[in-house]
């Protein structure tokens, strides 16, 4: 069964996340559930990349390559509708749709722009220790694999987990959910279960146990 699109709004207006209580300003990106509005973290669309509306062939391939993905709208005041802004889609999927169009010289630039803002995102120093302390915790983890729960986890100014003050600080919680958001992304089928149009709570109890699993085995 496919399920319907998932949307994501541009807010004009500040808000407050329903569950976590982050405040968000204009130009946050938010998911309503139930009609309260969610952080993309909560949302668990948080380890998504924006890619803006312009180009119809990479779009059109990032959605293909990316297991989940979502539509992003803005309000327009003076057409009184939602209109298109872009997608979030996986990094990877985004990539993988760059290196498909890569023979355009335009897209050379698009992705070397892409690249500079995102090294210009990273600390790499803070993104090394909460790497340390995640192979501290789970010893028995893949190898590489807290790299990269440590790269998306402490982008600074999106609100994903590592940059919350108890993440900052190497709680033991904060590092944990960092861990578990990613498993359920890479080690389970949450993100088609989502895709199909279950709900957000169910699926994530629908891979609770997967997850659970993993986690005990990185433990050692």
């Amino acid at each position: 069964m496919e399920g319907k699109e998932i949307v994501v709004y541009i807010i004009r207006r500040n808000t407050v996340c329903s569950k976590c209580k982050e405040d968000l300003n204009s130009g946050s990106f938010i998911y309503l559930e139930k009609g309260q509005p969610l952080c993309l973290s909560c949302a668990d669309l948080d380890h998504l990349d924006f890619l803006p509306s312009g180009n119809h062939a990479l779009t059109r391939r990032a959605i293909k390559f990316s297991k989940l993905h979502a539509i992003v709208v803005r309000w327009s005041q003076t057409r009184k509708r939602y209109e298109r802004q872009g997608i979030l889609a996986e990094p990877e999927a985004i990539q993988k749709a760059e290196e498909a169009c890569l023979a355009d010289e335009e897209f050379r630039k698009i992705r070397q722009e892409r690249e500079r803002r995102r090294r210009e995102e990273l600390d790499k120093k803070y993104i090394a220790e909460f790497a340390r302390e995640l192979r501290r915790l789970f010893p028995k983890m893949p190898e590489s694999e807290e790299e990269k729960i440590s790269m998306y986890a402490c982008k600074k100014y999106t609100g994903r987990i590592g940059r919350s003050e108890l993440a900052k600080k190497f709680d033991r919680m904060a590092l944990e959910l960092a861990v578990i958001s990613h498993i359920r992304h890479n080690y389970t089928d949450y993100d088609e279960l989502l895709m199909n149009g279950l709900d957000r709570s169910l699926a994530r109890e629908e891979v609770k146990e997967k997850v659970e699993k993993i986690m005990n085995k990185w433990r050692g």
